[in-house]
């Protein structure tokens, strides 16, 4: 059985311009994950650049920068059992072409540039994201009322 794990989870500027962020949160919560941190900012450059700083050497690195901090963006963390996996799998294929209907990017995305949610990619990347974006006092513990039923 997966372990109960955190997630980080962004809602990239193009999903936030074309209304997209209620969609994205419900369909987190209907899968029954907690929310246990959310802000809507936009990303200064310098923390563009450390949140992508694996990429740094490839060619469409600064485009990642500037697509980031060219308007808002929603940054959570989601909490639940497996919840790393689980959100990568919800998000769909980077490229939302390859991306399976019922996916978040196969449903609302197009070019990979614009692909609308960006997930942690490992229980490290997470544990980075998370601290890069959000401070430890900013980060709500408590227990949904429906836990009971989607856990054994």
């Amino acid at each position: 059985m997966p372990k109960m794990e955190r997630t980080f989870v962004m809602v990239k500027p193009d999903g936030v311009q074309r209304g997209l962020v209620g969609k994205i949160l419900q369909r987190i919560e209907e899968k029954g994950f907690k929310i246990v941190a959310m802000k809507l900012s936009v990303m200064p450059v310098e923390k563009a650049r450390e949140h992508y700083a694996e990429h740094v050497e490839k060619k469409f690195y600064q485009d990642l920068v500037d697509f980031i901090t060219s308007g808002p963006s929603v940054s959570l963390v989601v909490e639940g059992r497996g919840a790393i996996a689980a959100m990568r799998k919800m998000n769909g294929a980077t490229n939302p072409m390859e991306a399976v209907p019922g996916t978040i990017r196969g449903d609302f995305g197009i070019e990979t540039g614009r692909n609308v949610v960006h997930g942690s990619d490992s229980a490290a990347s997470a544990a980075r994201e998370i601290a890069l974006h959000f401070s430890g006092l900013e980060l709500v513990d408590f227990k949904r009322i429906d836990e009971t039923w989607l856990y054994e």
